[in-house]
Formats: structure tokens, C-alpha cells, sequence
């Protein structure tokens, strides 16, 4: 896939460069440039900072025996934070989507292993959160 191209299409990749670079320096102002995402990236990233302890609570319950946090990789772990987010809060973009592209966009950051690890524990996880989707 041609970063490039992927890179101006789907705002995932810029969600969770904003996010990994805001978990790594958090004292650094987070900026918004100009694009016709910046509403969605910045709501999407200000809301996984700000609701990063109930989405890990969200993990712990639904998730006690198939992940343990402290020893997830960062990347994956941001990953599955903002992936998580958007199932909790973003009720109009239908599951699949949300689970989808985050998988795409994954493939930048993550091993094959755990693209597939990420995509079965969004697939679980989405499953208790959307119960009625």
C-alpha cells in the first residue's frame, strides 16, 4: 500500500501518529494542520486522551483474559485505545468500518501478528460494546 496515498485518505494514520506522539511527549502541544479531517482526527485524539482511564477500565472487563496492558506493546496498545474510543463514542460510523480501518492503518506500525492479535481483540471487544450494531 502506498503510504502516501493512504496517508491522505484515511485519517486513522494521522490519529494514531498524534496519539503515540502525545503518549511520548506529553507535555508537547498537539497540532491540528489544515485538512478536510482535522474536526474528526482532533475529537477522535482529544477524546482517547481524555478517556483514556474508562476506555482501560472498558479493556479490563471485557478483555481480562485476552490482554494485559502493561505489557502490550505502546503502539498496539494506542492502536487499540483510539480503535476503542471510536466504538464507544462514534455510534455513526457502523463496527465494521471503525474495526477495518483501523486494521489498514495498522499495517504501517504493526507486525503481521499483531495486526491479526489487534483485529481479534477489536472483533471481541466491538461484539460487547455494540451489542445492538
Amino acid at each position: 500500500m502506498n503510504l502516501k496515498k493512504s496517508n491522505s485518505t484515511t485519517p486513522r494514520i494521522r490519529i494514531i501518529q498524534k496519539l503515540y506522539n502525545a503518549v511520548m511527549n506529553p507535555d508537547a502541544e498537539i497540532d491540528y494542520p489544515k485538512s478536510q479531517y482535522k474536526k474528526f482526527i482532533k475529537d477522535i485524539v482529544t477524546g482517547t486522551l481524555e478517556r483514556s482511564e474508562l476506555i482501560e477500565d472498558k479493556i479490563k472487563s471485557h478483555l481480562y483474559n485476552d490482554i494485559n496492558l502493561t505489557k502490550t506493546d505502546k503502539l498496539l496498545k494506542i492502536i487499540l485505545f483510539a480503535a476503542i474510543f471510536e466504538l464507544m463514542f462514534k455510534h455513526n460510523i457502523p463496527k465494521k468500518v471503525i474495526i477495518n480501518e483501523y486494521v489498514v492503518a495498522s499495517e504501517h506500525f504493526l507486525e503481521k501478528i499483531q495486526i491479526g492479535y489487534l483485529n481479534a481483540i477489536l472483533d471481541k471487544i466491538a461484539k460487547e460494546l455494540r451489542k445492538d450494531a
